[in-house]
């Protein structure tokens, strides 16, 4: 069992969110089911294909944890794509056609005027052939062949061929459009399944025909759900959403994983490693109704993602200092990763030196006194607040924020506890001494 994603290298960006979507269903689909996940480059566009964008995406995949099994360059494959189109031409399956896009425009509207669907309209074989034109080329649709096909996510689907347009698969340069050779890619490959968005559903009944011209059985096929925002439609913003972002931001590339292997299923979105995400992989938990995707939705899984990664998984990406008590302490209040050395430097550097009320520098004074005589092996913020407490006569937030402040420099953050027992006594007394005196 093989599966293939295939992505046309471009330099309008790394991968996005609705591709990094399907790759990751065939991966996943690959690796439950034991198969192999095969990487296609579509680089038959010289000029936008250059070797950069081809790095750009094997880059992505390798930092999304996505590992491919083999890769195939379409521009190493030209050989076999004139092979079989030969071979499709003699079988009167492929076929030349004059038309400019402007005429076919024109007679598209025509047609839609009438009330006609907008199929394309055969010439006669013996139709003359316009003086000084390049042929395009069209694969021939047998109109007498109902296309038929059971989807893994969509069900059974029935395509009449009278209603489609015969396809253009080669330009009037030579160049090829992708419908052929990722067909032909298939065939050699030995493709099992085909994992792609519903936009792709009338390509595929297309493509059907064209495994059977050449001989070949037609491998199975998923179409998923379109993927949408939350506010309704997949936003120009949301389809630059996506890998390069995401590694900007400092999140987590399984939170990513997590989110886009649950939504649009009947399973619930929440953090997972990339084992138990195989694990649970099934085409009969997606539905048909379009997939809400919230960016919010990844940051609420990074976070509970970190919250729960052990010091091992992270260890190479803290300071060099950090060690496993910092981590276990710091990471039930981190968002990103990023956010850790911030707290670090909480507990073992410099802080800012809050400014104070003077009633409350006041009270620093004596915390800083009481902290000196406190064994701190023995629990000191509640010994510290215990005694302040009294001394002062202040409870609540009177009592604990400018304590927070004199201490961490922020207002808000981890369990003063912990964080007063990891920072050591000379680094507390010596912020609330600051603080006094600020």
């Amino acid at each position: 069992m093989s599966v293939v994603t295939r992505f046309a290298p471009s330099p309008t960006g790394r991968l996005h969110v609705g591709n990094i979507r399907t790759a990751l269903h065939n991966f996943l689909f690959a690796r439950k089911n034991g198969g192999k996940f095969l990487l296609r480059i579509d680089d038959t566009d010289r000029e936008r294909s250059r070797e950069e964008f081809v790095e750009a995406i094997r880059d992505d995949l390798t930092w999304l944890g996505l590992l491919w099994d083999s890769e195939v360059r379409q521009s190493q494959r030209f050989d076999n794509y004139e092979r079989q189109f030969d071979r499709l031409k003699s079988a009167g399956r492929v076929y030349a056609c004059y038309e400019t896009p402007e005429e076919l425009e024109l007679r598209r509207k025509v047609l839609l005027g009438r009330g006609l669907p907008p199929v394309y309209e055969r010439k006669a074989a013996d139709a003359p052939v316009p003086e000084g034109r390049q042929a395009h080329w069209r694969f021939k649709l047998d109109h007498d062949a109902p296309i038929e096909w059971n989807d893994l996510i969509r069900g059974p689907q029935r395509f009449d061929p009278k209603l489609l347009s015969d396809p253009v698969v080669r330009r009037e340069d030579g160049s090829w459009l992708y419908l052929l050779p990722s067909v032909i890619d298939d065939v050699d490959l030995g493709i099992t399944h085909i994992v792609r968005g519903e936009d792709h559903v009338t390509n595929s009944a297309a493509q059907i025909q064209m495994f059977e011209a050449l001989g070949a059985k037609p491998p199975h096929f998923a179409h998923e759900a379109l993927l949408v925002a939350a506010e309704g439609k997949l936003s120009k913003r949301l389809g630059s959403y996506g890998a390069e972002h995401l590694r900007e931001e400092g999140v987590e590339p399984l939170a990513m994983l997590d989110v886009l292997g649950r939504i649009g299923t009947s399973q619930p979105v929440e953090p997972l490693k990339l084992e138990e995400l195989v694990d649970g992989f099934d085409f009969a938990h997606f539905g048909r109704a379009p997939a809400h995707f919230d960016p919010h939705d990844v940051e609420l899984i990074n976070a509970r993602l970190l919250h729960r990664l052990e010091h091992s998984a992270v260890a190479d990406r803290l300071p060099a200092a950090a060690r496993e008590e910092d981590w276990i302490l710091l990471r039930p209040n981190l968002e990103r990763l990023s956010d850790f050395s911030d707290w670090f430097d909480v507990l073992h550097g410099d802080v800012e030196v809050p400014e104070l009320a003077h009633d409350e520098r006041l009270m620093m004074k004596d915390a800083a006194s009481i902290a000196e005589g406190l064994d701190w092996a023995a629990e000191p913020w509640k010994a510290l607040t215990g005694e302040l407490k009294t001394v002062s006569g202040r409870k609540g937030r009177e009592l604990f924020h400018p304590l927070r402040l004199a201490l961490t420099g922020r207002d808000s953050g981890p369990e003063m506890a912990g964080l007063v027992a990891r920072m050591g006594k000379d680094r507390a007394i010596q912020r609330l001494k600051a603080a006094a005196k600020r």
